[in-house]
């Protein structure tokens, strides 16, 4: 147990009563730690927490994550208070913000920032889905969420990432570090002139926005498939977690991210190409769950604009691995040189697979939609 954590742990519990500290999950941002104490405090739950250290690489004014991250947990809980009949008495938890002992909501530390929130016990995440109940959990999982959130005015949340999700910036600053690039092997060649083809219309949800189509809203940011809490003995959704990129939105992003994480069996860090596809199953599983919550506030327009979603957020993030391999890796972790180029060769494997049956796809939205 590193020292240096362990005295950052001593900030929001008596370091005394601090019994283990160990690396939880595997995400490509930020470092995160399960911390077991013994004994309790008002502001944590019994017997363990989250403490992280937040990427300033990537969140360059974290204290507004931490701004988001009281404002939705305050506003969820106050919802909660007098439950939606959709939650039918099933459990349905946010994390906290766990404060300093002694004042604040974080830590800031040789420059670096920490910050600690409440654990979700009794339930656990994977990475791949088991099975349809599951698919269809998920989706029930990502609408209650929204629903929970959906009357929080946008307008009192921070943008903390600017142009997330935004599909034209990222692809602005692909034509920009291309530009920039002196040699190209034949898996960037292949990448680009996939992009290339793909140029006209990547504006679409951009475009809808701009035209009062569509409507932004508060939203999780990274729904992928393992921020979903699946209860360990129900097998119920329970909650999301790292809401660290909780901001302003399109729910596109968030149903669209969803789907891409979960509708693809092999999964995003699969080395056999051939094998990727878009699981219309799996798709069919988690839109039933999600609609079954959040169909209530979602108008004519954010359906109309479903499919799209479900084709341009693979492509996007394709887009951004392939950045971020040409500039030298920058943003997400790697394991091994070309790392990021053989995610969005996956990535863009699975956007084909979407394109292939993208009216398969519309019928299923209208139908699940009631329309």
């Amino acid at each position: 147990m590193s020292q240096a954590v362990e005295a950052i742990a001593g900030r929001f519990h008596p370091r005394e009563r601090i019994t283990a500290i160990r690396s939880l999950g595997s995400g490509n941002v930020n470092d995160t730690f399960l911390v077991t104490h013994q004994g309790h405090r008002p502001s944590g739950p019994a017997g363990s927490f989250v403490l992280q250290r937040l990427s300033r690489r990537v969140f360059e004014r974290p204290e507004l994550v931490m701004h988001n991250l009281v404002a939705l947990g305050d506003h969820v809980q106050r919802r909660l208070a007098s439950p939606p009949a959709e939650l039918c008495g099933r459990r349905w938890e946010v994390p906290q913000v766990v404060r300093c002992r002694q004042q604040g909501h974080w830590v800031e530390q040789d420059g670096e920032f920490w910050r600690s929130i409440t654990y979700i016990g009794a339930a656990t995440t994977t990475d791949v889905i088991l099975d349809r109940n599951h698919a269809r959990e998920v989706g029930y999982g990502l609408g209650m969420f929204h629903s929970l959130i959906s009357d929080l005015p946008a307008d009192q949340l921070k943008d903390t990432l600017e142009n997330f999700h935004v599909t034209p910036a990222y692809l602005h600053r692909y034509d920009t570090v291309i530009k920039s690039c002196h040699s190209e092997g034949p898996g960037v060649c292949a990448a680009g002139a996939f992009i290339e083809a793909r140029r006209h219309g990547i504006d679409v949800l951009e475009a809808a926005l701009q035209r009062g189509e569509l409507q932004q809203r508060p939203i999780h940011g990274d729904p992928k498939i393992n921020n979903v809490m699946i209860d360990e003995t129900s097998g119920h959704a329970v909650g999301l977690i790292d809401l660290d990129t909780v901001k302003p939105g399109l729910v596109h992003y968030d149903i669209g991210d969803c789907l891409r994480s979960c509708c693809n069996p092999s999964g995003e860090e699969t080395d056999q190409l051939h094998t990727v596809r878009f699981d219309l199953e799996l798709c069919e599983s988690i839109l039933e769950g999600y609609l079954s919550v959040a169909r209530h506030f979602l108008s004519d327009w954010d359906l109309h604009y479903l499919p799209d979603c479900i084709r341009l957020i693979p492509l996007e993030l394709g887009l951004r691995f392939l950045t971020d391999h040409l500039e030298g890796d920058v943003y997400f972790r790697t394991e091994r040189p070309g790392h990021n180029l053989q995610r969005a060769a996956v990535q863009f494997r699975l956007t084909e697979s979407v394109e292939q049956q993208l009216p398969q796809i519309k019928s299923m939205v209208h139908r699940l939609a009631g329309c």
